[in-house]
């Protein structure tokens, strides 16, 4: 089962490799256009559950998910490691500061969320949770949240074959299981219970579908982290490989997508 939030299998610290959490800028109008949004009942939540209107994006990318809590009625800023990413995200009305989260200065401000789409996976997971608890008001809350995506064994299977013969090295193209995904989600939550900064921190799943032509599933997977870093033959390789399965089936698939969050408030003084 690949997924975005972690990008098939990554080190164990991914927050580490910065090779690969700084490559997606590369393509970053690729990324925009063909990365998937999140579901409007976790937005409507995370609105519904924040004090006021003020959301700090972590890792805000291309500015998917601002843009979804900027139509929500919300303002945002995004903090974003990659410049070109960034840059994208500002010709589009967003706010960004280029930093990691972990070095990014909030010069005193607070918001009433923080979020983090595809991106919490890239910060170190405790001092992400205490930044957080630093920037939130009480009754703030924060929302990390990704996407987990199961294509048909019929397109799984040849995408794994390819990618073993072209990087058989690599890290990536382990096809972990949802469970691993959600343990994820779970250790995340320690983390935040463990800066005694938050109430008990919530987990939320969203399932959906997406039908994707060949054209639209060959989009998107260059801009996963597994491919990002390929060369042009081995990427060549791989994506003839599924679009000859994508074809096999018709010329399009459905994608059963699970969105996990994990979510808590911020609790006590500021």
């Amino acid at each position: 089962m690949p997924t975005l939030p972690r990008e098939q299998s990554e080190p164990a610290r991914p927050h580490e490799a910065r090779q690969v959490a700084e490559s997606f800028g590369a393509q970053a109008e690729r990324y925009d256009r063909a990365r998937p949004a999140y579901p409007d009942d976790l937005v409507a939540r995370v609105v519904a559950g924040s004090p006021g209107p003020e959301v700090l994006d972590v890792g805000c990318g291309t500015g998917i998910a601002a843009r979804q809590f900027q139509a929500a009625g919300r303002t945002v800023l995004g903090v974003e490691p990659d410049a070109r990413m960034a840059d994208f995200a500002r010709a589009r009305g967003l706010p960004v500061e280029v930093a990691t989260f972990e070095d990014w200065e909030p010069a005193g401000r607070v918001f009433d969320a923080v979020v983090a789409g595809q991106a919490w996976h890239w910060v170190d997971p405790v001092a992400g949770a205490a930044k957080a608890a630093e920037v939130l008001r009480p009754r703030g809350r924060l929302a990390i949240f990704g996407h987990v995506f199961e294509p048909p064994a019929e397109v799984a299977e040849p995408f794994a074959a390819a990618y073993r013969r072209v990087a058989p090295d690599s890290p990536f193209g382990q096809q972990p299981a949802l469970e691993t995904y959600q343990a994820g989600y779970a250790r995340i939550a320690d983390t935040i219970r463990g800066t005694g900064r938050f109430a008990e921190p919530e987990q939320w799943r969203f399932d959906w579908e997406r039908t994707y032509t060949r054209a639209q599933w060959l989009e998107l997977l260059p801009t996963t982290g597994g491919l990002t870093r390929l060369s042009a033959d081995q990427l060549t390789e791989i994506l003839g490989a599924v679009g000859d399965a994508v074809d096999a089936l018709g010329g399009r698939f459905t994608m059963r997508y699970t969105t996990l969050a994990t979510s808590a408030v911020r609790t006590g003084a500021p």
